[in-house]
């Protein structure tokens, strides 16, 4: 059963799933057009008030590592820009992934063993095209 609270706000006390607030605040930065301070971007991405200012920060610092985000020192703060977009974001982790591992052809093998079919005729496809 997936019920709101009684306070009638959708998110609150739901966790959100790996990588989506991550989606959400690169999503804000390219939508906004310019670069965006942590304060302005949490408002953007949650209007009600839900979420933590320093929720924001921690992931703007970790999308500033691993340069999915440029930011600039204004002041005493940062202001960020996107560089990538949520499905870059995606494939730098699977890229980091693949680098982990000293068998490539082997996860390769099994990545593509575990697409589903309309997938994996799309990666050939794309493959073909490159």
């Amino acid at each position: 059963m997936n019920e709101d609270p009684p306070d009638g706000s959708p998110d609150q006390g739901r966790r959100r799933r790996p990588g989506e607030l991550e989606a959400a605040i690169l999503a804000t930065l390219r939508d906004a057009g310019r670069s965006l301070t942590p304060g302005q971007v949490r408002e953007l991405v949650d209007p009600e008030g839900g979420l933590s200012y320093s929720a924001v920060v921690t992931t703007l610092v970790r999308l500033h590592r691993r340069k999915a985000v440029a930011r600039r020192r204004e002041g005493r703060a940062y202001r960020y820009g996107a560089l990538t977009d949520a499905a870059g974001l995606v494939a730098q982790r699977m890229s980091a992934l693949l680098d982990a591992e000293d068998d490539r052809a082997t996860v390769l093998r099994r990545f593509v063993g575990e697409l589903h079919p309309g997938d994996e005729e799309l990666l050939r496809r794309l493959l073909a095209d490159e």
